[in-house]
């Protein structure tokens, strides 16, 4: 078994005058876990494109067991025994398992044909010594996301990386994903594999690190122990100290004003990516939407804005129904929404700050009058709410587009926020935002609800939809799994983003911890009659 030594020395890279990353020391140890925690957007990922031979670096050194190295391309960084598994997974869906692993790495047999049945026996053989449970035979369009991770890694692991990097591994699996996950990291190490575990989640880090490299705005800002506490992980990866608990106090529900009524959408296929949803809001209540992303979210919230053509049933906001209306009429009545991806449907990159904020009210007092508007109200208007908002740019003209990822979430919270509403839906509101911004984010949506608003957050981020909810709906294929209180406990949680209904999920969970505290019981007693 080859054991590697992986280092970098002084690793730099530039995007035109953009450095990405700056002079970048870091050294894996074999078998170690090392984490880089950083926020989106710290370079932790171009680091590991570099690593990997995606990108070529600007300056630095990559030396593997002491030796200098210089990688062309992925090929040369998996010969070399280092594999990556990206967020976005390299598979193809209409590929069997096996066929996806040999792609790349294809053995034939006599007379050039594939020799897939060598490709099998070895996935066998990983996924029976990890417990991956992987069926090589198995369409990998018919897997559930945590397993076609698994898929991926086996990919890795067949071409004999010794070095393995996860990119933000835990973005798309439920709680129970995730642990399972930890543990194979951890069956990973124990037989003296390397990780580089990537991540922006301070839970997932602390669990599972031998040592902790937090990178901000492309540098190295320090090491740290796992023992290390949340807030001061998180301080150094913003660079400030922040407020990771947001305190709300309990809500206080009035009428019940949204209402939601056997809501159906059907996609070009004909599936029926949601199913049959029905729920409720009250005036100043967040409800919160959980699952996995791909449940029927994004199209859930598209029926709402009036931008599902194939939508049936009802949405109703104080009596009046919303479906099948136009996106002006459904914001008319009062809905602020702000997207999931800001940069695609929330903002014009190529309109300045001023502009932005008047996207939906542009023909409107007190920005319009008769057919024109008003330069110095909108210019006003702009400097009031870039103040109030914490808006970090140098002039209220200056493009939206030049903006960071927290301050682009800002102008659109601004935007939205800053007209009377009487519904507000705020879609991965944090996505890409550092400590900071999520911060000042959620306080904003709690204020929201705490002026009487009904409040309808859509989030894959566990730790979010805890902190900000009243109440929690969970969506699975479509359909909704429950709605439950927000002090339900995360495994819980779990077991119904994975489709459990909500009393089974109870169950299951409350068996699982009586067999756990069984477990625990059953070793003390055993230490106590050895000592």
């Amino acid at each position: 078994m080859r054991v590697l030594k992986l280092e970098l020395k002084g690793i730099t890279k530039r995007f035109g005058s953009l450095v990405a990353n700056d002079h970048i020391d870091l050294v894996v140890e074999p078998g170690q876990v090392h984490c880089l925690l950083g926020e989106n957007g710290a370079g932790k990922s171009t680091l590991m494109n570099v690593l990997y031979g995606l990108y070529e670096p600007s300056d630095g050194q990559i030396l593997v067991d002491g030796v200098p190295v210089v990688f062309a391309g992925p090929g040369e960084a998996m010969a070399a025994g280092i594999g990556m598994v990206h967020q976005h997974f390299m598979l193809i869906p209409v590929f069997t398992v096996a066929e996806n692993v040999a792609l790349g790495n294809e053995s034939t047999k006599a007379g050039g044909l594939l020799n897939l049945e060598a490709t099998r026996a070895k996935i066998r053989q990983i996924s029976a010594q990890y417990g991956f449970d992987v069926d090589p035979d198995a369409m990998v369009e018919d897997l559930p996301v945590g397993v076609q991770q698994r898929v991926e890694i086996i990919k890795a692991l067949v071409r004999d990386a010794e070095v393995l990097i996860l990119d933000e591994p835990t973005a798309v699996l439920t709680p129970q994903e995730t642990d399972e996950l930890l543990e194979i990291i951890r069956q990973l190490k124990n037989d003296g594999k390397s990780i580089v575990f990537i991540s922006h989640k301070l839970r997932e880090v602390k669990a599972i690190s031998d040592v902790i490299t937090v990178i901000r705005r492309g540098k190295v800002v320090g090491q740290a122990e796992p023992t290390a506490s949340p807030t001061e992980l998180a301080s150094a990866m913003v660079g400030r100290s922040v407020n990771l608990t947001l305190g709300k106090s309990a809500a206080n529900p009035g009428k019940t004003t949204f209402k939601i009524r056997n809501l159906t959408v059907v996609d070009h296929n004909g599936q029926h990516v949601v199913d049959d949803l029905s729920f409720d809001i009250s005036q100043g209540e967040i409800l919160a939407i959980a699952g996995v992303q791909g449940n029927g979210q994004t199209e859930l919230t598209e029926a709402i804005l009036g931008l599902q053509p194939h939508a049936t049933g009802s949405i109703t906001l104080d009596g009046q129904e919303l479906l099948g209306r136009s996106v002006k009429h459904v914001l008319a009545a009062g809905v602020g929404f702000v997207p999931e991806d800001r940069t695609v449907d929330g903002l014009v990159g190529t309109f300045t700050i001023s502009e932005n904020l008047i996207l939906d009210q542009y023909d409107k007092a007190p920005f319009a009058q008769g057919i024109g508007m008003r330069p110095r109200v909108i210019a006003e208007h702009a400097v009031k709410k870039v103040e109030e908002f914490d808006v970090r740019t140098p002039s209220v003209d200056a493009l939206v587009g030049t903006l960071s990822g927290g301050n682009q979430q800002k102008v659109v919270l601004a935007r939205e926020l800053s007209r009377p509403l009487r519904l507000f839906i705020a879609s991965q509101p944090t996505r890409g935002l550092d400590v900071g911004s999520i911060e000042f984010v959620h306080k904003r949506v709690v204020a929201a609800r705490d002026h009487g608003t009904p409040v309808m957050i859509v989030s894959t981020e566990l730790d979010e939809v805890v902190e900000l909810a009243d109440r929690i709906a969970v969506l699975y294929r479509g359909a909704l799994v429950g709605i439950v209180p927000a002090t339900t406990s995360r495994d819980v949680l779990g077991l119904m983003m994975a489709g459990v209904p909500a009393e089974a999920a109870q169950e299951q969970a409350l068996a699982h911890q009586n067999v756990g505290e069984s477990a625990e019981s059953s070793a003390r007693n055993t230490g106590e009659v050895h000592e």
